[in-house]
């Protein structure tokens, strides 16, 4: 390129892009600074709060800590009908179960060590089953050239089939995986499926595994399942109960017929025919499923925009506020992982871009639309608490004109080694074309930050696109950009600390997103939604 185009070219750009800088904007964007980012992130990070995972201490000390920040900064609650309006509990809870017993015969078997039962493919209301007999259908197939319940009717009684495979499939050129792998006939979702829509009364599934479960297992399977409330989990709780055995219980109970799981196995195999047999061996399995509300808040703070057309309209910036707590490790030197990256430099992001807004509206320079500033719970557990607030959102989502998620800006990336001046930025341009040219504009004007599209698609194999909690906005078609630094060794480690962290790069990313906000916020329309390429989207 000849030099003296090159110069004035740049200097064209530099005068265009100062005329286009918004003053106020500049002024009060002071807040968003390394050393207020420190303060804050210093204190998140903190071994204190033990890694802030969903529904424990931790997680509750961040809770109160944002909460408070909110306070300070003069942002309101919004959330009606909470004992706190700055924080929206999230309907989490935990499953166990009591009252585990399996019998067979006249023996009492032992709980993870001859058996085990999943809270979450428990009935509601538990179970308590009784039989005189149980019905050995080997692999529990029901194929047309493979029926192992032809002739009989299962409805009423206890099953007994192994957890997986299909003695006449051929072998695939390359193991399925995926979806594939769980739709497939031998799968145990498919088996169990045919004994719940033919009324079986239990079953129960050999698997091998069960002889022996490690301490990590046992521990496991003993705490319950921990889940979101679902307004369709009643209908999706499995009906029938499910236990799973070891190849001990199984043989015991195959020995009423004269046989075993060796012998059994090879006679399928060689005739290719079911072996299915009623085995008149008493059975009894019972169980109660507690459960048990788990305290989890989204952290809200509000502030109401100044124009009374646009105020109705909202920006909604997020972040996670958790990570992945302690590491279940005794002889660890480092227990606490503590999510200096992951996503306390988001979170930090947050509460900056809060005060600031905040000190523009006291100067009277607030936004005309209004912004909700939220760190949400549960991230890490999967969406938990973004997935709650589409759902049950305090501001119609119809009104939400975009949501700004910052998950990770506070270090580099292992694939650009050396150079921190970059941030991925996801999902800009999948719904509106218009916010992706207001986030680019607002980096042109004030920020000058590469913007790394690597992973801007919906066919990444990192799926990042549907790893945040922006997704959980963007399916109701709610435009997003998702701002992220890439992953590092760190990554869901004890060694994502705060001495780690790329303070000044930390701030320079979360101001791009206080700019991106500002414009938002102050524009004469919001992002149009012109695109919908993804099929799950629930456009409004």
């Amino acid at each position: 390129m000849n030099k003296k185009f090159a110069y004035t070219s740049l200097a064209l750009a530099l005068s265009l892009g100062a005329m286009a800088q918004d003053k106020n904007a500049i002024k009060f964007s002071a807040p968003v600074n390394k050393e207020r980012a420190y303060q804050h992130l210093s204190i998140l990070a903190s071994d204190e709060y033990e890694g802030r995972e969903t529904g424990k201490k931790g997680a509750w000390m961040a809770a109160e800590y944002i909460k408070k920040q909110f306070q300070s900064f003069g942002l309101t609650g919004p959330v009606k009908g909470s004992k706190d309006p700055y924080l929206q509990p999230v309907g989490i809870s935990s499953k166990k179960l009591a009252g585990l017993s399996l019998t067979v015969g006249t023996q009492a078997k032992e709980n993870l060590t001859d058996y085990y039962v999943l809270a979450q493919s428990t009935p509601a209301a538990g179970f308590n089953v009784k039989a005189s007999s149980v019905i050995f259908a080997g692999y529990g197939l029901n194929k047309d050239d493979f029926n192992e319940y032809a002739g009989l009717n299962v409805a009423g009684k206890v099953v007994m089939i192994f957890a997986t495979g299909d003695p006449t499939a051929k072998a695939p050129a390359q193991p399925a995986q995926g979806r594939r792998a769980q739709s497939s006939v031998g799968s145990q979702q498919a088996k169990i499926k045919y004994l719940v829509d033919n009324k079986a009364a239990g079953v129960l599934v050999i698997n091998e595994r069960v002889d022996n479960l490690t301490d990590a297992a046992k521990a496991f399977l003993s705490e319950g399942n921990v889940g979101l409330k679902r307004e369709d989990a009643a209908q999706n709780q499995n009906s029938l109960p499910v236990v799973t055995i070891g190849t001990a219980v199984a043989n015991q109970i195959l020995a009423g017929a004269n046989t075993n799981l060796a012998d059994v196995k090879k006679k399928i195999a060689e005739t290719l025919k079911p072996a299915t047999v009623t085995i008149n061996t008493p059975i009894a399995f019972s169980a109660k499923l507690v459960e048990e509300d788990i305290k989890a808040d989204n952290v809200l703070g509000f502030l109401e925009g100044s124009d009374p057309q646009l105020k109705s309209e909202v920006v909604v910036v997020t972040g996670h506020y958790d990570h992945i707590g302690l590491v279940n490790d005794p002889n660890a030197t480092d227990k606490v992982n503590n999510g200096a990256d992951d996503d306390g430099s988001g979170t930090t992001g947050v509460l900056m871009l809060a005060e600031a807004f905040a000190k523009a509206k006291k100067a009277g320079h607030g936004p005309k639309r209004s912004i909700l500033f939220m760190t949400v719970c549960g991230e890490e557990k999967g969406l938990w608490g973004s997935e709650w607030y589409s759902d049950h959102p305090v501001f119609p989502l119809a009104n939400t004109i975009t949501n700004l998620n910052i998950d990770m800006i506070g270090r580099g990336d292992d694939d650009r080694p050396g150079d921190n001046n970059f941030v991925y930025i996801i999902g800009s341009n999948m719904l509106s074309d218009d916010l992706d040219k207001i986030g680019k504009k607002a980096n042109a004007d004030y920020v000058n930050i590469v913007l790394d599209e690597k992973y801007n698609n919906r066919t990444d194999p990192n799926r990042f696109y549907y790893r945040s909690d922006h997704y959980n906005f963007a399916k109701h078609g709610i435009p997003v950009i998702f701002y992220f630094n890439g992953v590092h060794k760190d990554y869901h480690q004890p060694g994502d600390e705060v001495s780690k962290i790329d303070f000044p790069m930390l701030a320079k990313r979360a101001q791009l997103v206080y700019y991106t906000t500002w414009e938002l916020a102050n524009g004469a329309n919001r992002p149009v939604v012109n695109k919908n390429e993804d099929g799950s989207l629930k456009m409004k």
